[in-house]
């Protein structure tokens, strides 16, 4: 491989902001798993946000890139599933293509096959663009990939803040996450905070259910495990808060001590043992790191806290939420998933298509 941009390359970021910023392009914000796509005639290479070679869990994706892209490019896009359950993105079925083995990753790239959706062009032929402006780079890459209707798509963009502020609203109901804001003048800058991005927040009262210890050792909480009850009364796994400045990692500690219970009568483990399956937080485990240990203090689920998340991901917040406040004045049993907002159903399909009209 000979591109006038080459591996590895890290991506350039976004930095948050809570507002839509006026004299931007605007994109969709996609979840899925970021991707820098290389191409050199037959050889392909795609990396992932960490610049680890992604080629061998998406051999459709290698497929489509060699049948559909310029012969020499370098795009930055992302990797999505869609739902073959409803009409939106399934990260969920995302993460389960990173398998060690052979014959499952041939499986799934037929059963969920990914798409991959460009939104920046880095170089083309013997020409790295990086250096010119976004608004320069999108007319290449809206050139470079004309009349592609998938498995690689382009992007959604706009220059209307009103009708970004109505893809914000629209698109989370296919799985989208928000909204990435780019300058015209905007050079690619690789592992730079460059561009923006807003997403949706939203509040739930959890209740806490556990702490995992932090790796400085025990005596220091590391997150607080959060459990919302179902219809059937089930205190349901849904995620953690994880962001605490040290010295309150040991205070929780401390706060924390009178309400560590027995393993045996927690309610995930009882849940456990009654159906003969794994814990919540066994069945949560990474395909990016499997060894990663998700031992837990078990407590008595009676404290609530009131936390910040962006959206859902099945029965789980889909990122790590943000602590807010204590809630001595709720009923842990209370907490249930009733109180969630949940978006309009919108299609992924028009998603993808708003990239090619």
């Amino acid at each position: 491989m000979d591109l006038p941009v080459m591996p590895p390359l890290l991506p350039m970021l976004a930095k948050p902001i809570q507002r839509i910023p006026s004299g931007h392009y605007y994109e969709p914000k996609w979840d899925g798993f970021r991707a820098i796509v290389f191409r050199d005639g037959d050889e392909v290479e795609i990396g992932s946000r960490n610049t680890k070679s992604m080629v061998r869990y998406f051999p459709e994706v290698v497929e489509a890139v060699l049948a559909q892209v310029p012969a020499r490019c370098v795009l930055d896009g992302e990797i999505i599933v869609a739902s073959t359950h409803h009409s939106g993105l399934d990260f969920e079925a995302l993460q389960q293509r990173i398998h060690p083995a052979a014959s499952r990753v041939k499986l799934l790239a037929g059963t969920t096959p990914a798409l991959f959706v460009a939104f920046d062009l880095l170089a083309l032929g013997s020409a790295s663009l990086m250096d010119q402006p976004f608004s320069d780079r999108r007319a290449a890459l809206e050139d470079a990939l004309a009349g592609l209707d998938g498995p690689v798509h382009l992007t959604p963009t706009t220059t209307d803040e009103t009708v970004a502020a109505r893809w914000f609203e629209q698109f989370e109901g296919a799985g989208l996450d928000g909204l990435i804001a780019k300058k015209p003048d905007l050079g690619y800058q690789p592992d730079k905070r460059l561009m923006s991005k807003v997403k949706h927040e939203r509040t739930a009262d959890c209740v806490v259910a556990g702490y995992r210890v932090h790796t400085s050792g025990p005596g220091v909480v590391g997150s607080l495990l959060l459990g919302l009850y179902d219809a059937d009364g089930t205190l349901a796994s849904v995620g953690v808060i994880g962001a605490f400045p040290m010295a309150r990692r040991r205070e929780l500690f401390e706060e924390l001590a009178p309400l560590v219970t027995d393993a045996a009568d927690h309610p995930w483990t009882r849940a456990a043992q009654e159906s003969g399956t794994r814990t919540p937080l066994e069945a949560e485990r990474s395909r990016w790191s499997a060894t990663k240990d998700l031992s837990f203090v078990p407590l008595r689920p009676e404290r609530v806290v009131e936390v910040a998340y962006d959206h859902m991901e099945g029965l789980r917040f889909r990122h790590t939420t943000q602590f807010r406040r204590w809630r001595p004045d709720r009923d842990p049993r209370s907490c249930t998933y009733a109180q969630l907002e949940e978006p309009v159903r919108f299609d992924l399909r028009e998603v993808l298509a708003a990239g090619s009209r």
